[in-house]
């Protein structure tokens, strides 16, 4: 019997706890709602029960016409203007290397010499071989002034032997010599006649070995000048003016044809060369100006003119190179520094909004012919139209209205509107939540009137 009294006694205590537990859960829950209808209720406007709606906060903009501009941003390395590399023409020791980098040198200035001890005796020998040549060549005018000595001394032995046999001849037929003497005077005419022509024929041989012989000078002049060319390459000038950018080698080395002995740039005015992508090639034109600022010099900004347009882009990144220069006559602007130029583009003057009042905008799927840049999702597709709400005015109360717009040029979160917006008119620019086509709006305090 004292069994089934704890048993019960047992049952009693659960029981008790269950019922506690569950009102303890009640009470929590009525203190966790009540709070709730409580803000709810002061939160509803009292004509909300009524099916009013809640105007909606917005900020609004006036539009205006407005030219739109967009400034475009490449980093380039300024270069000098003019870059040469010095090299060695002729062989030897580098006696004296006269100046080093950062130097400013004036064109024709001396660089650096080479021993030239090997060249003067190359060119002292071609000297002497062309006063040989030159004395070969008055021996021979000697012999031609002596050949033609001997071509009139045989014309008069000729002259004479001719007038001998006439006179024999003439003396023959009137039998006061005989024809034997009259024959001979003829065979020495004859023999008179072959002298003069072989003094002739001498003459002009050796005229023929006077013109050989000047070609033989006139080859050995150019050897003379190769020569002395060569030695003049001893001594290495400035071909610009300019600053000594590197050097690359020292006094005592050995030189060989081609050596590269300094590297000299003209800073008188600097380069700078930016790769443009295709899209925005129509903002550069040659001839034109650009701005340009250098992080060496964060306080001023250039002014450079396109040089050179490439008429070629990389096949693979689609950017063109485009070539500036850069007035620099105090010589400031240095070699490889960073460079960053910008290109401004006005279109024409017309309605322009932000990007931000339209509403609703979407970017049309990739294609497999569109643009390589249409495809990459950071570049936004350009669009054609979109939606905006324009503010209309009822009375006290201001409405906002869904209007499609055409859209131009978008540059930099702007963006034109070639129809559907008209100038004075006032649109939604931001709102604190989604709008829809006649919604009540309250305008902000900061919002045009």
């Amino acid at each position: 019997m004292s069994i089934v009294r704890q048993q019960m006694t047992r049952i009693d205590r659960g029981w008790r706890w269950r019922s506690g537990a569950i009102g303890l859960m009640a009470l929590y829950l009525a203190s966790c709602s009540a709070p709730k209808d409580e803000a709810e209720a002061r939160t509803r406007s009292p004509g909300q029960g009524q099916g009013q709606a809640q105007a909606t906060a917005v900020d609004v903009a006036v539009a205006t016409i407005a030219p739109l501009t967009a400034v475009r941003a490449y980093t380039g390395t300024t270069q000098p203007a003019q870059e040469v590399a010095i090299r060695a023409q002729a062989e030897g020791q580098l006696r004296a290397v006269n100046v080093d980098v950062g130097d400013r040198v004036n064109k024709g200035r001396v660089l650096a010499q080479i021993d030239d001890t090997i060249l003067s005796a190359q060119s002292a020998e071609a000297e002497a071989e062309l006063a040989s040549r030159r004395t070969e060549i008055s021996k021979l005018q000697t012999q031609v002034s002596d050949a033609r000595t001997q071509v009139e001394q045989s014309r008069l032995q000729l002259q004479q032997a001719e007038f001998d046999a006439a006179r024999y001849e003439r003396l023959a037929a009137a039998g006061a010599v005989s024809q034997q003497q009259a024959q001979q005077s003829r065979t020495q005419a004859s023999t008179a006649t072959q002298v003069w022509r072989s003094a002739q024929q001498k003459v002009r041989s050796e005229q023929q070995a006077i013109v050989v012989a000047n070609g033989r000078i006139v080859a050995q002049q150019a050897v003379l000048a190769q020569q002395q060319r060569r030695r003049s390459y001893a001594v290495v000038t400035s071909p610009i003016s300019g600053v000594v950018l590197t050097r690359s080698t020292e006094r005592g080395n050995l030189i060989q044809v081609g050596n590269e002995l300094l590297r000299l740039g003209d800073f008188s005015q600097a380069k700078v060369t930016v790769q443009v992508s295709e899209l925005d090639l129509a903002a550069v034109r040659l001839g034109g100006t650009a701005t340009v600022k250098l992080d060496a010099f964060p306080q001023e900004q250039f002014t450079a003119k396109v040089t050179r347009i490439s008429p070629a882009a990389n096949p693979t990144s689609r950017l063109i190179p485009i070539e500036m220069t850069i007035p620099n006559p105090t010589g400031k602007i240095g070699s490889g520094l960073l460079a960053r130029a910008t290109f401004a583009q006005t279109t024409v003057d017309r309605v322009a909004i932000p990007l931000s009042a339209l509403q609703e905008e979407r970017t049309p799927p990739s294609t497999p012919n569109s643009h390589p840049n249409q495809r990459n999702p950071t570049v936004p597709a350009r669009r054609t139209q979109g939606k905006l709400f324009v503010i209309t005015r009822q009375g006290e109360q201001s409405t906002a209205t869904a209007r499609t717009v055409m859209l131009g040029q978008q540059i930099d979160g702007q963006v034109q509107i070639l129809s559907g917006l008209n100038p004075g008119e006032r649109f939604v620019a931001r709102a604190s939540k989604p709008l829809k086509d006649g919604d009540p709006v309250r305008t902000s305090i900061l919002s045009p009137q």
